[in-house]
């Protein structure tokens, strides 16, 4: 029989996708990691609707306290980002570092199964032919595509997982539909059939907002708001506050709508200008992971997203000395911000994705 561990929040989606390869004949184990005492999925009161969704199943559950693993890679991480003037996503760093990493070992060593399965709305497929659709010759490789479901895909939190942990990956959901996942936890009778989806980052749900959690770490410390000739406009409470591409609550007049277009660290200032000195034609990306086709050697075509309810646009990736690589937009975008992913594709396939730097 074919076995598999699960990944369970305690949401809907890892339930459904439990519940699904239960159904399909598959030896289903339940493994959710603690990652902070709280509300909300991926806390203490998640772990409990977990638990419950194994006892519906049937299947053994296993919790694994990972609080130290998130509290260095996700909670320290965004800190120093933070604090650094960038505005970090955690998402993409925990799924990798946090979660699949440490689940597929868990399930190795520890239960002597090779394969994982979670509740994210993306499809995994195997390009035996070594040649991908988008006409590249390549090694026979996984292949990460968008979800059926494009007003759910996750893929673009997904871009830094390795073809180690593709191979070792499921994703039951991401041939349907959000509303097929509901239609299915109905019909199973299960416990969170009807449980309000996550809105929020986990940290943003258990402190109230992002704001709230950074005053816990980052002491406020006051600062000037300049435009970009450094007139002083008025007066911030600490940089973690503030974002680039942010207009409201600067709490500063002006005869213009201004928005946040830099963030000095050194200087602890807020940088503030009008829509037109918002747009930006190219911007360096570090960390590049190369997911579905090999590093290439020359500059290629693809559609990039630079956050994650962005449109995917026409932009030239050219490829740079090390994991780093310059994109270039057919037309400029708005306020690329520093410490968010950019993901780029072909069609469905997630080719590669990293940090933006600047």
């Amino acid at each position: 029989m074919n076995k598999v561990v699960v990944g369970l929040s305690g949401g809907v989606d890892s339930s459904v996708a439990a519940a699904t390869l239960h159904h399909q004949g598959y030896e289903v184990v339940g493994l959710t990691l603690w990652l902070m005492k709280g509300k909300g999925q991926c806390c203490s009161e998640g772990m409990v609707d977990a638990a419950f969704i194994c006892e519906q199943l049937g299947i053994p559950h296993h919790i694994v306290d990972s609080r130290e693993v998130f509290q260095a890679n996700i909670v320290d991480y965004l800190v120093a980002g933070y604090e650094a003037g960038i505005t970090p996503l955690p998402c993409s760093q925990c799924n990798k570092t946090v979660k699949f990493a440490p689940m597929v070992l868990y399930a190795r060593e520890q239960l002597g199964i090779d394969r994982i399965a979670t509740g994210h709305y993306a499809r995994i497929t195997y390009d035996s032919a070594g040649v991908s659709e988008a006409g590249r010759n390549s090694a026979p490789r996984y292949q990460l595509r968008r979800a059926v479901d494009l007003s759910k895909d996750q893929s673009y939190f997904l871009y830094d997982l390795s073809q180690e942990m593709l191979a070792a990956s499921v994703f039951p959901l991401g041939e349907q539909t959000k509303a097929e996942t509901r239609r299915i936890a109905g019909e199973f009778q299960l416990k969170t059939a009807d449980k309000p989806e996550s809105q929020d980052l986990c940290l943003i749900e258990k402190h109230g907002s992002m704001q709230a959690f950074l005053d816990k770490y980052i002491p406020q410390q006051k600062g000037d708001i300049v435009d970009q000739q450094g007139k002083v406009l008025g007066q911030h409470t600490g940089i973690h506050h503030y974002t680039i591409g942010q207009r409201k609550g600067l709490g500063i007049a002006a005869a213009q709508p201004l928005y946040v277009v830099g963030l000095d660290a050194a200087q602890n200032r807020v940088i503030v200008g009008d829509r037109t000195s918002t747009d930006q034609s190219e911007c360096a990306v570090q960390r590049v992971n190369w997911v579905s086709i090999p590093e290439p050697t020359s500059p290629i075509r693809a559609e990039v997203q630079v956050r994650y309810r962005s449109e995917a646009v026409p932009v030239t990736v050219i490829p740079k000395t090390g994991d780093r690589v310059k994109l270039v937009f057919d037309e400029p975008q708005f306020c690329i911000t520093p410490g968010q992913a950019a993901v780029w594709y072909d069609g469905d396939i997630l080719l590669g994705g990293g940090i933006i730097e600047r």
